[in-house]
């Protein structure tokens, strides 16, 4: 049992660290998932479950915006406006993800897969970053219609193929429809609020049957550790897109993408599905 404590904590940072990051959690939690043998029905659920752990972090960093914009929704059209953008940039995805949520964990939780994303994704950065900059419209989420908050949660639900990542998706395709990095960036912490949430949620009452008491200790484990590792990421990354681009992230999803493929044509790594 405390051999799988150790592997819940090991999860829990991978989570963390890799949740708003444009590399992709949920593909390397199943990497690290094949690589620790935690790759069952029951793993499948944690890795989706401990996201609200990072999703916490979020609600902490982000406090005093949260705090005004939920007492000021009686009294203030600013705060009914980002609640509402809000809203309608998660629902493309919590529609999408009902209607296509056996599909995507029956087939696309594998090493292969996500191998590919990741090298396509890098190489979407890429592209990215060195066009000729768009015109940027929005430099703030407090300037987004909710048009442009459709438009970013349609986005997203490209985030739902494993090693996509849901916050490379969303940040950069916000900057593509005119979004600056920072608002692209805020706007995707915001969006993971309800999208995470309720991704986990539908998770555990999915696959509830597969669940019991027994397993409180190895959840609870991978969220604390998800939920420190991801305040630390979190405030680390507000910092850095403030003057960096992300190219650095492009190639490390490249180079990464390359070596699982390698070491799956090799055989040098059996990588569980």
């Amino acid at each position: 049992m405390d051999f799988l404590l150790l592997k819940a904590a090991i999860m829990g940072v991978v989570e963390g660290l890799t949740e708003f990051l444009p590399i992709s959690s949920t593909g390397h939690l199943i990497l690290a998932g094949s690589l620790l043998g935690f790759a069952d029905a029951k793993a499948k659920v944690f890795e989706i479950a401990i996201q609200s752990g990072a999703i916490l972090a979020v609600v902490l960093v982000y406090w005093r915006r949260l705090s005004d914009a939920v007492t000021g929704l009686a009294t203030q059209a600013s705060a009914r406006r980002f609640v509402l953008n809000v809203l309608i940039g998660f629902l493309p995805a919590a529609v999408l993800g009902l209607l296509v949520y056996k599909v995507i964990k029956g087939y696309l939780f594998n090493a292969p897969v996500v191998a590919a994303s990741f090298i396509i994704g890098g190489l979407i950065i890429l592209w990215a970053e060195r066009r000729a900059s768009p015109r940027v419209r929005i430099q703030s989420v407090d300037e987004m219609t909710w048009v442009d908050a459709l438009k970013v949660g349609l986005v997203q639900c490209l985030g739902m193929i494993p090693g996509t990542s849901r916050s490379g998706s969303t940040i950069i395709g916000g900057m593509l429809l005119g979004l600056s990095r920072q608002a692209a960036t805020d706007f995707s912490f915001f969006l993971a609020i309800p999208t995470l949430i309720g991704a986990g949620a539908y998770s555990l009452w999915k696959e509830r049957a597969l669940l019991s008491m027994a397993d409180l200790p190895l959840f609870g484990v991978g969220f604390f550790v998800s939920f420190l590792s991801a305040w630390v990421c979190v405030r680390w990354l507000l910092h850095y897109v403030a003057s960096h681009t992300f190219i650095p992230f492009a190639w490390y999803r490249i180079g990464f993408g390359v070596v699982v493929l390698l070491t799956a044509w090799t055989g040098w790594v059996a990588w569980a599905d």
